[in-house]
């Protein structure tokens, strides 16, 4: 095993312990799989429809009232609220690139080519590469989602990038930019049919996804020449990039910024398993429901197929196996505020991590905020 600086890690009266994150864990994950009930895999599709159904008639009666009250105070509630209904709206299209809507391919490529069209996802170009995110979570190379720098790529970047992937609220408007050119240090477009993100199978689903996003954006361009394009802003431009923020948030989150530092992976040192165990669960108070428990994060990782509405029974359920692999999320006040620390930190010190060795930690640039 070949492994990087490796931080202590410490209890919460601040003893040292010997638990190591990144040793091979005692247990399989045929054994997680056995501690969850046998009902939390089971999809209701008539149940992910009523949560849509939801959805849709608070964003539908979020944009009545604006257009009525058409006011500045009212337009500051609308933008947060419809901004994070764009973002609820993105989790149960996610659902359906999972499989975990329903047990039909039809109904989830329906509902999630609507769902994902209607806030400019190209779904199935999301689809599959965020399945190879999770087929290769924790791995330094093969991840796809906030994968880290290695610390030659890192060097490379001149100072204006860097500065703009480390500088909050930067790094919070980047998901439009990453579907259409990815991440440093990788290539493709999830627009692109024939983008190195896909194999040629999946070609057609991918222009059929480009279509639609295309058809989306005329609309809202059409809409703003037969209103008013400020009109469209308000209703739409603004809750869009409220939307983005949340995904860029919730997505960085869920992968860095744990009080003590996480192990990432490569070559023979990564697993299914380990590399899932890396996953960070958060609590999000009020916003739990609203997102559909998107912050229980570490068995849909290690479990995608299981519905949302069945993750927090399941993660319950699975406690008991994955022991200290297990992090209790920090509880919330009703909005999530004690999280910003988090990503400010992790901003400040998660650059880059080494170019060699199968276990690897993220590493601090300490020049980068004094240049």
């Amino acid at each position: 095993m070949v492994k990087d600086t490796e931080p202590l890690a410490y209890a919460a009266n601040g003893h040292q312990k010997d638990f190591d994150p990144s040793a091979p864990p005692p247990f399989k994950i045929a054994e997680i799989r056995a501690a969850i009930p046998q009902h939390c895999w089971v999809k209701n599709p008539w149940r992910s429809l009523s949560y849509v159904l939801r959805d849709v008639l608070i964003i539908a009666a979020l944009v009545a009232a604006a257009i009525h009250f058409n006011n500045w105070f009212f337009w500051l509630l609308y933008w947060p609220i419809q901004g994070t209904m764009f973002w609820a709206l993105f989790v149960l299209g996610h659902d359906c690139g999972h499989g975990s809507f329903s047990d039909s391919p039809m109904l989830n490529s329906l509902v999630g080519h609507i769902l994902h069209s209607s806030i400019l996802v190209p779904y199935h170009g999301w689809r599959i590469s965020h399945r190879t995110h999770h087929q290769n979570h924790g791995h330094i190379e093969k991840d796809e989602s906030w994968v880290p720098l290695t610390e030659k790529i890192y060097k490379d970047l001149d100072y204006m990038t860097r500065f703009f992937r480390f500088t909050v609220p930067f790094p919070l408007f980047v998901y439009p930019i990453y579907l259409f050119g990815r991440s440093p240090g990788k290539e493709g477009s999830h627009f692109n049919p024939y983008s190195n993100l896909f194999p040629p199978n999946e070609r057609k689903g991918i222009a059929i996804s480009t279509l639609c996003w295309v058809m989306m954006f005329s609309l809202i361009i059409y809409l703003s020449f037969m209103t008013s394009s400020l009109l469209m802003l308000k209703l739409y431009g603004i809750p869009y990039w409220i939307f983005v923020m949340w995904l860029d948030f919730v997505t960085y989150l869920h992968h860095h910024g744990y009080s003590k530092k996480l192990p990432w992976y490569r070559g023979e040192e990564w697993s299914y398993l380990r590399g899932g165990l890396t996953t960070v669960d958060r609590d999000y108070g009020w916003i739990n429901n609203i997102h559909h428990d998107i912050g229980t994060h570490v068995i849909h990782h290690l479990f995608p197929q299981i519905p949302h509405y069945n993750l927090v029974q399941a993660t319950k359920a699975a406690k008991g196996v994955l022991g200290e692999y297990y992090r209790e999320p920090e509880r919330s006040a009703a909005l999530p505020f004690h999280l910003i620390k988090y990503l400010m930190q992790s901003m400040r010190e998660d650059h880059f991590v080494s170019d060699s060795g199968d276990i690897a930690y993220y590493q601090t640039d300490p020049h980068f905020h004094r240049d």
